[in-house]
């Protein structure tokens, strides 16, 4: 013979104040914890979207990102006459040449200065991604000394608005567009032509190549073409594998360091739900006996007392993440530890992130419920008559 779950509820019912209070420090615990996760999810949406499945990246042997690498003319050459690399209707492979330096800029909010990708690419380089589009002024022009400006980087930075020059390199560049990237890594840089970026820094090598694969499932040949070729010095990924691991290292200090303070606030919560039921214990000493003397067995009071933290948590579980998921309105920047420039993204609310933080809140409601659930279990049943 089991209780209700009417009976259950009721209980919270009856115990508004305790049981508010309680949930919202369970909620304050899930807010947190599923904002972190949403924080790491947000970062590996953003750069993993700036993936195509059928591009591919090759950057120097070594290199962890394209800051750091190197791509002779030559080894650009090669790449452009490999067989599955894909050809536009006028017989030119789609292949980008790619120079990324990086330039400070003053922040507007702070005033302080952050370091902003600058990416030089050829024309290829356009028809490459095709979620990003112009939404004010116009595109470059190849061969100038124009550049166009990501939309993050036009909401954070201060100077880079249509008409106006950035000085960098020794050069004056025009500013005459505002791209938008579709929320992907590309919103946080500034583009110019390959050509004059790799003149105006004195660069001899490319930062990295671009290719467009006939199909997605071309990797694997163009992977053993690269690999049978002695004359090739550079490694080759899947754009999208390569952003993958440009999210690992910032991702992965986010998720550790946001869960590590969630399990300490968590204690405080765990300790919460514990008084409280051992309070609900003490107050209902009689009524638990009248149970008993009705042929309730023990095992029907433990699961009463468990299953009313567990709806306690629960419920504090459900605020939290609702609150959590306004988080979503709001765009944050921080330094990506892989090319240490500024990057912004967005939180994001996955389907994981919503039933792991649910979990997490039932284990919280499991371990703060179960001893106060024991000790109401093993109450005599004429102490507890006699109590109440």
């Amino acid at each position: 013979m089991t209780l209700p779950l009417s009976y259950i509820a009721r209980n919270l019912w009856v115990r508004r104040l305790t049981t508010v209070l309680t949930a919202s420090g369970m909620a304050l615990v899930v807010f947190v914890f599923a904002a972190v996760l949403m924080l790491a999810a947000g970062l590996r949406a953003t750069l993993v979207a700036s993936g195509a499945p059928d591009n591919v990246i090759f950057i120097g042997k070594g290199a962890q990102s394209e800051v750091q690498s190197a791509v002779s003319r030559e080894q650009a050459a090669l790449i452009e006459s490999l067989p599955q690399v894909a050809r536009g209707p006028d017989g030119q492979a789609l292949v980008s040449r790619e120079v990324v330096v990086l330039n400070s800029l003053i922040k507007r909010e702070t005033g302080t200065r952050s370091n902003v990708p600058i990416r030089g690419i050829s024309q290829a380089g356009w028809a490459l991604r095709p979620q990003l589009k112009i939404v004010d002024g116009r595109a470059l022009r190849p061969g100038s000394t124009e550049i166009v400006v990501g939309a993050s980087v036009a909401r954070q930075f201060a100077g880079v608005e249509i008409g106006r020059t950035l000085t960098f390199a020794q050069r004056q560049w025009l500013v005459v567009g505002l791209f938008d990237a579709g929320n992907t890594a590309f919103d946080s840089e500034i583009w110019g032509d390959a050509e004059q970026m790799m003149q105006a820094f004195r660069r001899l090598n490319f930062s990295s190549v671009l290719a467009q694969l006939g199909t997605p499932e071309q990797f694997a040949a163009i992977e053993r073409a690269v690999a049978a070729e002695p004359r090739f010095t550079t490694e080759l990924r899947t754009e999208r594998r390569f952003y993958e691991d440009q999210s690992k290292a910032l991702a992965t200090f986010i998720t550790f360091l946001g869960v590590f303070l969630s399990v300490i606030f968590s204690l405080g919560a765990i300790i919460g739900a514990s008084i409280t039921m051992y309070a609900s214990v003490a107050t209902r000493t009689g009524e638990i006996g009248t149970l008993r003397a009705l042929g309730f067995p023990r095992r029907s009071i433990l699961l009463a007392f468990l299953l009313e933290s567990l709806l306690l948590a629960l419920a504090g579980g459900a605020v939290g993440l609702l609150a959590a998921s306004f988080l979503q309105a709001i765009t944050i920047s921080t330094t990506n530890f892989a090319s240490f420039s500024e990057l912004a993204f967005s939180f994001s609310l996955t389907p994981a992130i919503v039933f792991n933080s649910l979990v997490f809140a039932l284990v919280m409601g499991f371990v703060g419920g179960f001893l106060p659930a024991i000790k109401a279990a093993r109450l005599p049943i004429v102490d507890a008559l006699r109590a109440g």
